[in-house]
């Protein structure tokens, strides 16, 4: 496995996805490697996992990379991909467009290669005019040199026909039916009530179209909070704006990131969730949230509404008024919400299984595929 940043970790969705194939490849009787970048969590050291040779089985390799976050993930790549031509695999697994600029190199070597495109990562605004060019870059090695190339969404299933005649499978991402948890610790760390609040739990990144949330929530008259879970992504500028944009309504409560049981309580007592994205691969805090049988709002972007179809709410991407409207109507139809509620997670659970992912990934490793 390389392109995540570090298992175990919740840095990002391509992290979970990782972590989750790899543990539970392994308990089917594969080995597995996982090449972890160097580094520290960006969200700070205070999260680091202790760095270990083995994790549930994976063994673990770490390959060093410089601090700055402009040249990390190109050097991880290229270091982790000509290591990788020694390890005797029978297949390298890359995930993300990125890290897929050294594709071609094993294929030069005939081993089978496999890519998954967690999201179109070019059009993510974190990213400057070069690392936009690198990223469309690894995209296009991964259309022209893997043998098998998964996708997360319909939509992005019809771009690469579309844009490089390059056939695709959509394996989605998975899901764990959660156990709820009881109101404790956010309650006395944050001082939260069950449905006492709406949540954001994302990375803090323009993307991910927080602040239409914030400028929505403010112009609406509820006692409800407003909690923004989660940490930055190299983007300070824009972090830097969201905390200043919540410094102005004593209502917004910002936790940073969270893992373990602080997250489990958020998603477990929110009155609704919201996922006010741009661009979107497919979600994985969505999956959460509505396993967890949370009422979700969301922008209207394919990836969003291939995931929850009728299950959920929506709003137009970007529009900050029509997400206000809907967020306003929400909040005072208490009747609709646990409507939507109710059947959530037994409708998300039933359909998103890190088993079938798991099954379905390794038919692809194999070329036993029933069809894509």
């Amino acid at each position: 496995m390389i392109g995540h940043k570090r298992i175990p970790s919740r840095e990002g969705g391509v992290e979970i996805v990782v972590d989750e194939l790899s543990t539970r490849m392994v308990k089917l009787g594969c080995e597995v490697d996982a090449y972890n970048r160097y580094g520290y969590h960006v969200s700070g050291r205070e999260f680091d996992e202790k760095r270990e040779k083995y994790y549930n089985g994976v063994r673990i390799f770490t390959i060093p990379t410089p601090s700055s976050s402009s040249l990390n993930a190109i050097v991880y790549s290229f270091l982790a991909t000509i290591r990788s031509l020694f390890g005797r695999y029978d297949i390298i697994h890359f995930h993300a467009e990125g890290p897929c600029t050294m594709l071609w190199l094993p294929k030069l070597f005939g081993i089978r290669v496999v890519a998954t495109i967690h999201g179109l990562d070019w059009q993510r605004s974190k990213w400057g005019n070069f690392a936009s060019k690198v990223l469309r870059f690894g995209e296009k090695m991964a259309a022209k040199h893997a043998d098998e190339l998964i996708v997360l969404s319909e939509n992005m299933k019809d771009y690469f026909l579309e844009e490089y005649g390059k056939e695709t499978s959509y394996i989605s991402n998975g899901i764990t039916r959660p156990e709820h948890k009881k109101i404790k610790d956010i309650k006395e760390k944050y001082g939260l009530e069950k449905d006492g609040y709406v949540l954001f739990l994302a990375r803090i990144v323009p993307e991910k179209g927080l602040h239409y949330l914030i400028e929505a929530f403010k112009k609406i008259d509820t006692d409800k909070k407003l909690v923004i879970a989660g940490g930055s992504s190299h983007s300070y500028e824009y972090m830097d704006q969201i905390s200043a944009m919540s410094q102005e309504d004593p209502r917004i409560v910002m936790t940073g990131f969270v893992q373990g049981e602080i997250l489990e309580e958020l998603y477990s007592n929110s009155y609704i969730f919201v996922l006010p994205s741009d661009v979107e691969g497919m979600a994985v805090s969505l999956l959460e949230a509505m396993s967890y049988g949370n009422c979700c709002l969301v922008s209207d972007i394919d990836e969003n509404m291939e995931v929850v179809h009728d299950k959920a709410f929506s709003f137009r991407k970007g529009n900050v008024d029509d997400l206000r409207e809907k967020l306003e109507d929400l909040l005072n139809r208490p009747d609709q919400v646990e409507k939507y509620r109710k059947g959530s997670a037994e409708y998300i659970c039933s359909r998103f299984s890190w088993d079938d992912v798991v099954d379905r990934t390794i038919q692809l490793y194999t070329g036993t595929q029933k069809g894509k």
